[in-house]
Parts: structure tokens; C-alpha cells; sequence
């Protein structure tokens, strides 16, 4: 998906995958080309989608979202678990890109609603959320399956 000034919206590939580890290491996650291309696969074979904006060089924002249905809808949720723009493209409106990507991507995928996972830590993705539409809607719990993990 083509947008203004020569930015793409597209589905991340491997060949991505040194971009983008660059791009998670700058907000603090260090994922290495080899498994980020490992993972970026295992998406894509899964119910799910990781869209990434391009300009000229690497990947300047990352949306990943998955889906899943429950049993009080009648239609599949999605849920975006991973909306980062690298810190020198932001307030250029690449995040509302990605968002505007990944709702289509969950429509086409027939889900009803779609959910972002923000942590009450990341005020400036909280207000960003806010601003785009999405309200809050309780909270999450996570713990490990396996000990040690």
C-alpha cells in the first residue's frame, strides 16, 4: 500500500529483518536479524500480520497484530501487539499509517473489533491510543507456562 511522500505500508519480510531488529533495539528489545526473520515467518503461517512502513532505508514504523476468536463474539478479535515507530520518524503521522493498515488487514481477516496492547507505562501510546479512536478495556495478566521461563 502505497501512501503520500513515497512511504509504503507493507507485509515485513525476512529481508526486513536487520531493519528491524535495529528499529526493536532502539525502544529496548533486542531480537537479532536470525530470529526476527524466524519469527516474522512464524506469523505469517499464523493468524496474524506484521506490516511495516518504509520509506528509504530501513523500516521506519512496525505494526504486528494477531487474531483470535471468543466466545461473546461472533466475529474474530484482533489484536495488535507490537505499534513502534523509530524515534526519528515520529509525529509524522506513520503510527495512524500502520493503524489504518492493520484495522484493514483485521477486516479483511473478518474480525469485528480490534484491540491494542499498551502497557499503563507508555503514556505518549496511551494518549496516542486515545487520540485514534480506542478506549480501555480492562486489564491483562501474564505469567510463564513453564518454570524457569
Amino acid at each position: 500500500m502505497k501512501t503520500r511522500y513515497g512511504m509504503e505500508i507493507r507485509t515485513a519480510t525476512a529481508a526486513e529483518a536487520p531493519g528491524l531488529s535495529e528499529l526493536l533495539s532502539a525502544a529496548g528489545y533486542n531480537i537479532g536479524p536470525q530470529a526476527m526473520a524466524e519469527r516474522l515467518g512464524a506469523i505469517r503461517k499464523e493468524s496474524g500480520s506484521a506490516l511495516i512502513a518504509l520509506e528509504w532505508g530501513p523500516p521506519s514504523g512496525l505494526v504486528v497484530l494477531h487474531w483470535y476468536r471468543t466466545l461473546d463474539a461472533d466475529q474474530p478479535t484482533a489484536q495488535i501487539t507490537t505499534l513502534l515507530v523509530g524515534p526519528d520518524n515520529r509525529r509524522r503521522g506513520i503510527g495512524r499509517m500502520l493503524l489504518k493498515a492493520a484495522a484493514q488487514a483485521a477486516r479483511v481477516a473478518g474480525c469485528g473489533a480490534l484491540e491494542l496492547s499498551a502497557g499503563s507505562n507508555e503514556p505518549t501510546l496511551l494518549a496516542f491510543c486515545r487520540a485514534t479512536g480506542f478506549t480501555e478495556a480492562g486489564s491483562c495478566f501474564v505469567r510463564p507456562l513453564r518454570k524457569g521461563g
